[in-house]
């Protein structure tokens, strides 16, 4: 039997707010563009940059409310982390012309601060319980609590330490 995987994993910040909206039969689904970036040095060690944009969607599916936690918590500029699939579609425009689209179907999210320093910390799975894993607290969203150890400061020579006990 041959097995196949679509699966996505993306770390990045919020071009702008989620847009929420329900649809006919009252289920709700929030859309948001995800910036990621790579940086590297050319040939003649200029410094190049290359930003992604990447079309999320995240459903409150199975009676959980992902979508609602991405409307309250998330805002333009916060990082996140999102895992879901890639989805293609296709569809006719108003003057008939074929259109395309790629798109993030979201499972998972995980609010990881940054950005402009003030989301709120949470781990948030569509699939499951609808419950986050680590309770978002509203506190966080208010002065730098949000952003400690965002960027190891607690921890200043944490990632320059080369010696460790790690047996590989």
């Amino acid at each position: 039997m041959s097995r196949s995987l679509n699966k996505v994993m993306l770390i990045g910040n919020l071009g702008s707010d989620p847009e929420v909206r329900s649809t006919t039969g009252g289920n709700r689904v929030a859309t948001f563009s995800l910036a990621t970036s790579r940086t590297w040095n050319s040939p003649s060690g200029d410094k190049q940059e290359k930003t992604e944009w990447h079309r999320c969607v995240v459903w409150n599916s199975k009676g959980t409310g992902l979508a609602d936690v991405v409307e309250k918590f998330c805002k333009k500029g916060d990082r996140i982390y999102v895992e879901g699939r890639i989805e293609y579609r296709q569809w006719q425009d108003k003057e008939n012309q074929t259109r395309y689209s790629t798109e993030v179907n979201v499972r998972d999210l995980v609010m990881l601060g940054g950005g402009r320093g003030a989301s709120a910390g949470g781990d948030f799975d569509s699939e499951g319980s609808g419950k986050s894993r680590a309770p978002a607290t509203a506190g966080a969203k208010s002065g730098a609590a949000g952003t400690a150890g965002a960027d190891f400061e607690d921890f200043p020579g944490a990632l320059q330490d080369g010696d460790d006990d790690l047996p590989f």
